[in-house]
């Protein structure tokens, strides 16, 4: 089992998502951002080096969201997904996805998300709308 942290960054009442690239895993999926625990790193620790290798940003780890499990073919993926603040100043780009969005929570069942996503995304619709 692959052990995953995720970023929940909420700013002006819009949710940022990202897609992955082709060529990776998951292609065209969106998700959350952030990425695989190293050893040795608490989850909170993975995420805010994940956020900074993939979108150059220096973010504030919040509170813990919650866990979502799902099962693929190439392995089981556990995520875990945390709420993050990033100063409003700063412009968030990715290194790693081919597309990144601002979305109001009733915009997210527009979106394909990876399946270890979708029950993030379900329960975060209905806390925030």
């Amino acid at each position: 089992m692959k052990t995953v942290a995720a970023a929940i960054i909420i700013r002006n009442k819009k949710i940022f998502i990202a897609r992955r690239p082709e060529g990776k895993s998951l292609a065209h999926y969106w998700e959350f951002p952030g990425g695989k625990q190293e050893a040795g790193e608490t989850l909170p620790q993975c995420l805010k080096r994940e956020l900074s290798e993939e979108l150059n940003i220096e973010a504030e780890i919040g509170s813990f969201f919650m866990t979502s499990s799902y099962s693929y073919d190439f392995g089981t993926i556990e995520l875990h997904s945390y709420f993050v603040t990033v100063p409003t100043e700063t412009e968030i780009f990715s290194n790693e996805h081919e597309e990144t969005a601002w979305v109001s929570p009733n915009e997210l069942s527009q979106y394909q998300f990876a399946p270890a996503d979708i029950e993030i995304v379900s329960k975060l619709k209905k806390i925030i709308l």
